[in-house]
């Protein structure tokens, strides 16, 4: 085998040397293939290369890899003692409630929000930064630090998406179509596991840590006592975090959802939202009656007050009213795709079985009518807040005892149009309206009317 020497160190004889990147390449991939000896006259050592063992290819790659490892290394040891500074700062005040720690609590958020989103290079908060935000919204009792606290993660989330469709360069393909991208090391504020014990539950709570099922279950049935509070009981602080955390959290699966429902219309592939964090979460959960209650009644707190957690609460309510109605409606496309996989055998004994939130929805309103009104008011989507009036109808509308060919074909229309076609025979609505009475018919058919008028003129429409 060929071999010849290089000049390795400093050397007055001669000024040409191996680059330091190739020396450090050399010695720490191949330590046993590269001999040194030390020369008599100078000090520096000639490196024996045997070629035969490498090309200079790789020896370009090894150096390239080295390179790019080495300032990797170093960068991660500048982003960790860039968290361990930022970390300090609130690590000094712990969970103490006094005027410092909240002077450290938003200097901790000012400092996140600058080396994340005002940075020119500004790179996604560590898992370790991130809980800290997230615990402060979840047990800090000033208002500033709980809205200061949810608006970063807010802008943290819309900054640094975990999960987006690529871009596409249509002007190389028409045909081509966005990749879904999942970034799998983000940090989430969910633990999407059902062993988590009681006591470990407990614990989380405490230290303001990630939510399970079951918490995002407690959380909703908090938010239905608050709506249900008297005015001085709403004006704390606690209401309001429990709102604004609802509303962060929301927003985390909408963003998370959004984007593989959109790529399961163009591949029709379950397994994008089985691994969806809505569908993790709605398989131990049951909390239908709690939606119902809480997208009617959240926004009616009291605004006589000129308290400033109350006049926040006012405008919080109204957004997590919103973020109700997001909630839902991401549930019921959740469940119209699933039976679409089912129908085509995609779904497994994984899946479980749900029963579907538009079904619910209609058995709470049934069993309790005096909710049937502010639900209709409070729901404004307009595609499910008529599915919900047309099936409401439909399990009251006689059916035809013996069908014909002729009346085939409208029994089976269950749209809102066939639905007003059995109403022009008077022996149906007789029966329909004796069963849920003339007040709620014409109730439904009022909110059916109007989503069919807002879908032919569209305009800016809020429920009264």
């Amino acid at each position: 085998m060929l071999s010849f020497a290089v000049p390795f160190g400093p050397s007055p004889n001669s000024p040409a040397k191996l680059p330091f990147a190739i020396q450090y390449t050399l010695l720490t991939e191949f330590p046993g293939k590269i001999k040194g000896r030390k020369s008599s006259s100078s000090s520096h050592c000639e490196l024996k290369l045997k070629l035969g063992f490498f090309s200079p290819q790789k020896v370009g790659a090894l150096i390239e890899r080295r390179r790019l490892k080495m300032y990797g290394s170093r960068k991660a040891k500048d982003r960790g003692a860039e968290e361990e500074n930022i970390l300090a700062i609130i690590d000094a005040s712990g969970d103490k409630d006094t005027r410092d720690a909240h002077e450290d609590g938003i200097a901790f958020l000012e400092a996140v929000r600058a080396v994340s989103i005002l940075s020119d290079d500004g790179i996604p908060p560590t898992h370790k930064m991130c809980l800290e935000v997230f615990k402060i919204l979840r047990i800090a009792k000033s208002l500033e630090l709980i809205m200061a606290s949810y608006q970063l993660l807010d802008e943290l989330d819309k900054t640094f998406p975990r999960v987006h469709l690529s871009n596409v360069d249509k002007s190389q393909s028409d045909n081509a179509t966005p990749e879904l991208v999942v970034v799998k090391e983000a940090w989430l504020p969910f633990v999407v596991t059902l062993e988590l014990s009681s006591s470990q539950r407990e614990a989380d709570e405490g230290k303001g840590g990630p939510i399970d099922s079951y918490g995002f279950q407690l959380l909703i049935q908090d938010l239905v006592n608050v709506a249900e509070e008297t005015k001085s009981q709403q004006s704390d602080t606690k209401s309001l975090r429990s709102m604004l955390l609802f509303q962060y959290l929301v927003s985390v699966l909408e963003s998370d959802f959004g984007p593989r429902n959109c790529a399961i219309e163009r591949t029709v592939n379950w397994t994008i939202l089985r691994e969806s964090l809505l569908n993790m979460l709605l398989i131990s959960a049951a909390f239908s009656d709690d939606l119902t209650r809480l997208d009617n009644s959240v926004g009616q707190l009291d605004n006589d007050s000129d308290n400033a957690v109350t006049i926040a609460l006012l405008e919080v309510a109204k957004n997590t009213c919103n973020a109700m109605q997001k909630f839902l409606t991401m549930i019921m496309e959740l469940d119209t795709s699933k039976k679409k996989a089912e129908m085509e055998g995609c779904t497994t004994r994984a899946d479980g079985v749900r029963t579907p939130m538009v079904e619910l929805i209609l058995d709470e309103l049934t069993y309790n009518r005096d909710i049937l009104h502010p639900f209709l008011q409070a729901y404004a989507e307009p595609k499910w807040k008529l599915e919900v009036v047309v099936q409401y109808l439909w399990k009251y509308i006689a059916k035809p005892s013996v069908r014909t060919r002729r009346s085939n074909g409208s029994a089976d229309d269950t749209t809102f149009g066939g639905t007003l076609k059995c109403f022009t025979n008077i022996t149906s609505t007789r029966s329909t309206t004796k069963k849920i009475g003339a007040e709620v018919t014409q109730l439904l058919l009022v909110h059916g009317f109007q989503v069919i008028v807002i879908a032919l003129c569209p305009v800016t429409y809020e429920p009264p």
